[in-house]
């Protein structure tokens, strides 16, 4: 009978409590300020790595530039100011755009850097090529609507247009689509 009253008195012994050791205190403490250090650091270099796909890309600024009656079928250089904000720093770009009408009158705007390195065309520029845009860094030449003709691998690129109470508004420059 002892053995059951035994047994009786084992099974409501209030359950054993697994105290904590030193070291693995140590180890927990340790490991939990190393983990709170390293994503210090880590979290704004993985912030600055993603920030810039986080944003939302906007239609882009439209430059006010001309009166639409002043652009005729022959194309004219305009020069503008674009703002830009770099971080803090806040500058006035300064750029420029032939600008004509099409047959249909249609107004469009080309982009005055060259195709091939970089340079900057002109208009009728050179007597050996009239009615073109030439390229007095190393001879390229492109027509009216700013297709190749020589040395360059790709038309002049265009500008966005948009009219708006008769004036012409330039916007982000885009590949050439008017020639092919």
């Amino acid at each position: 009978m002892s053995n059951q009253h035994d047994e009786h008195e084992s099974s409501h012994k209030p359950p054993i409590r697994k105290e904590m050791s030193r070291r693995q205190f140590l180890t927990y403490t340790l490991g939990g300020a190393t983990a709170f250090m390293v994503g210090g650091v880590t979290l704004p270099m993985v912030r600055f790595a993603v920030d810039p796909i986080l944003h939302k890309k906007g239609e882009g600024a439209f430059i006010k530039v001309v009166e639409a009656s002043k652009i005729t079928n022959e194309p004219q250089e305009f020069n503008f100011e674009l703002p830009q904000q770099d971080g803090w720093y806040s500058s006035i770009a300064s750029l420029t755009a032939w600008i004509r009408k099409d047959e249909s009158g249609k107004i469009y705007a080309l982009s005055p850097i060259c195709k091939h390195l970089g340079c900057t065309v002109g208009w009728n520029s050179d007597k050996n090529f009239p009615n073109e845009y030439h390229c007095p860094c190393h001879g390229a030449h492109y027509t009216q609507d700013g297709k190749q003709l020589a040395v360059a691998p790709k038309p002049l690129d265009e500008y966005k247009v948009m009219l708006k109470d008769d004036w012409v508004y330039l916007g982000d420059i885009v590949a050439n689509t008017r020639v092919k």
